[in-house]
């Protein structure tokens, strides 16, 4: 297992190795580290050297698989995925995308389900079996997770599957029947910002960074690696409840959306008399009206669905903020 492993990471590979199965779906929220996993085991189980914590990370398989180039090792991605983590489209993909035909798809297409069959069915070139690794599951379309299911039902010998999903009640029943299936353990706080402090943030920055993500360590990074003000998420609400605009003036749509979904989920947890969970308590003044708030939801889940529509962006941020600061006025916040 490699040095910079999260240890949450190092001891969920460690258990799944030591079971058998021809076919894993890693299942939890985003952010707790599903890819890094699934990553893990397809590295150990192609391993010329495997240990019973996980790959060796020496050999030249070890090695492949780091620079993406492993014969036996087939990932299906949606192909803005693929271009994100670093791993190569087929050839047809590339060039289509190259000479402009399409933009990258944002599902994980039939034909890239096809090749993956086609891979299954090969010999393994070094002689470890073969593994599929899908990530997000949840991102194949229905004649993808078709092909997918068939391919499960009758799998051959060598190969092994890798389900990673953020969202697995989307996937078809059958997929998940065929699947064992591990819950992604929640690391507790500690271990959570050990690990953002390895990765380069400061304890007070770790912090905040954990707390607006709810705890998900990944997430975490990835929100505060993002050029957020990470600083001034506390005084948030207050600001949205102003209709400040120069408090979410460097964020993209999909960021002060998503801030605003967490917000209203701490209102309306306050509001049942439950725990906040992205912002501290003390940062939010409730005199709640519920109702208010789930038409607020409902609305800002509307929004969420047409987040890919070409709005004008500096438009559209300050329609949310103009959305946030009625409904907490409304709410007393």
């Amino acid at each position: 297992m490699m040095a910079d492993t999260p240890a949450w990471i190092a001891d969920q590979t460690r258990n799944l190795l030591a079971q058998r199965g021809h076919a894993w779906l890693l299942t939890g929220p985003a952010g707790l580290g599903q890819y890094a996993l699934a990553l893990a085991l397809v590295k150990a189980w192609l391993c010329e050297q495997p240990q019973a914590d996980g790959a060796c990370g020496q050999c030249g398989s070890c090695h492949a698989i780091d620079v993406r180039t492993h014969a036996d090792l087939c990932v299906l991605m949606p192909e803005t995925w693929m271009l994100e983590l670093g791993w190569p489209l087929s050839e047809k993909a590339q060039a289509d995308l190259d000479d402009k035909k399409r933009k990258p798809s944002k599902e994980i297409r039939i034909e890239a389900m096809r090749d993956a069959v086609d891979f299954s069915q090969r010999t393994s070139a070094r002689g470890r079996g073969k593994a599929v690794l899908v990530y997000p599951a949840e991102d194949m379309n229905a004649f993808t997770a078709n092909a997918l299911l068939k391919t499960l039902e009758e799998p051959p010998g060598d190969v092994r599957f890798v389900l990673a999903s953020e969202a697995a009640h989307q996937l078809l029943p059958t997929i998940r029947s065929r699947c064992l299936v591990h819950t992604m353990v929640w690391p507790d706080a500690s271990s959570s910002l050990a690990w953002l402090g390895a990765q380069g943030l400061d304890t007070a920055q770790a912090a905040i960074a954990l707390r607006a993500q709810g705890g998900r360590p990944q997430a975490a990074l990835h929100w505060a690696q993002s050029g957020q003000d990470i600083a001034h998420w506390a005084a948030l609400p207050q600001a949205l409840a102003r209709g400040d605009l120069q408090a979410v003036r460097d964020w993209t749509p999909q960021q002060v959306l998503g801030a605003q979904q967490q917000l209203c989920h701490d209102l309306m947890a306050l509001a049942v008399n439950g725990q906040p969970r992205f912002f501290n308590a003390k940062d939010l003044r409730s005199g709640t009206s519920l109702g208010v708030l789930s038409q607020w939801a409902k609305s800002l889940q509307a929004h969420r669905r047409t987040m890919d529509h070409p709005f004008n962006r500096g438009l559209f941020v300050e329609a949310l903020v103009a959305e946030a600061h009625t409904v907490l006025t409304q709410t007393g916040v």
